[in-house]
């Protein structure tokens, strides 16, 4: 609590942001309706399995290039620089909310199993909202002994959760740490979101970006942020980096102030210096009205468009920044359902209440 109460970013009541998000969030565009929150677009959620490939094959040869990324969905990938492996987010569980009956539940299982992950030397969560914070996944995790860093905060959910406190690391914005034994650093850097598990701990625990450095190379991981222009900061700050994930997915106009969505992530690459970009937080649960696609298709066109070198790899399929070929869009091959009729019941109105992007955030 003393390192919270002496956070540039605490007020005495909560975390904020640099630059204020106005309450309501209808700065960008009007609040969807309830109607449009629950059922969305007609392709909300795909028709079937994505494709996806097993990594464990992929993950027995170290990667040429020293630097290889592996999408497991949403924002979890496993990130393998220089000889160690980073797992951002880690997210297994069937639903993204507190309940496990209701609530945002995934397209898809993940394509490798918690338990045959390889050995992990780190864990990185970005903030504690369900989608990014998993009980169910923490708690294996806690009990493989795996260190985690996190922002400033978060720690008390995983010590709760059965992490060792000393195998938790929090940092505030522009704090570092140092694996053990390595070269590898990982710094937190600003975002522009907000936190909470319940309406009674909003903005309790920070959110954050995090920037990973080797002695050869480097990655960016956003977690949830709104475009702000401390991208061009964190370029300035921190230096280029080789791989730069963005989330691009889960957003609506009136949530610009925090989510990027395609044409923001753009904008925030290009402030971050360019690099291969890796998007992230689509592609597995429904969280925002738009067609599931969308993200991808919106992100694919416009990246052509401005020379942007871009890998969207399927699940589970490791890429390396390097060796990024031409985008291959298998997302297109999914199949369209047909648009829900049905009536509002009540099981759906509680799912979209719990949805973590439908509620409001303080400034």
């Amino acid at each position: 609590m003393e390192r919270i109460q002496a956070s540039p970013r605490w007020d005495g009541q909560g975390f904020r942001n640099l630059h204020p998000i106005e309450r309501g969030l209808r700065v960008k565009g009007q609040m969807p309706g309830m109607r449009e929150l629950i059922f969305g677009d007609e392709n909300t959620a795909p028709n079937g399995p994505l494709p996806s490939v097993d990594p464990l094959q992929s993950w027995t040869r170290p990667p040429s290039s020293g630097l290889r990324a592996t999408w497991l969905g949403h924002s979890t990938v496993l990130i393998e620089i220089d000889g160690l492996r980073l797992l951002t987010d880690p997210v297994w569980g069937a639903r993204a909310s507190p309940f496990s009956l209701v609530g945002p539940k995934r397209f898809q299982e993940v394509p490798v199993s918690l338990q045959a992950l390889p050995p992990i030397d780190l864990v990185l969560v970005s903030h504690d909202h369900y989608d990014h914070l998993d009980y169910p996944t923490v708690r294996e995790l806690a009990r493989r002994d795996v260190p985690f860093v996190t922002s400033l905060g978060v720690g008390a959910h995983l010590e709760a959760w059965g992490v060792r406190p000393e195998r938790i690391v929090e940092l505030d914005w522009w704090e570092s740490h140092q694996l053990p034994g390595s070269e590898v650093t990982v710094t937190a850097a600003p975002s522009q979101h907000f936190s909470g598990r319940s309406l009674h701990d909003r903005n309790a625990t920070l959110w954050s970006s995090f920037a990973i450095r080797s002695a050869r190379h480097s990655v960016f991981f956003s977690g949830d942020t709104g475009l702000t222009d401390e991208y061009r900061v964190i370029r300035e700050r921190l230096g280029a980096f080789d791989l730069v994930m963005l989330e691009v997915g889960a957003y609506h106009p009136a949530w610009g102030d925090m989510h990027l969505g395609p044409d923001n992530a753009l904008k925030a690459h290009a402030l971050l210096g360019g690099g291969t970009f890796l998007p992230v937080h689509w592609g597995t649960f429904k969280l925002a009205t738009h067609a599931w696609d969308q993200p991808a298709e919106a992100l694919l066109q416009q990246a052509e468009r401005s020379g942007t070198p871009l890998a969207m790899p399927r699940l589970g399929q490791a890429i390396e920044p390097q060796h990024v070929e031409r985008v291959d869009p298998w997302w297109r091959k999914m199949k369209v359902p047909a648009k829900p009729t049905k009536p509002v019941d009540a099981q759906a109105t509680q799912t979209a209440s719990l949805t973590k992007n439908l509620s409001w955030p303080q400034d």
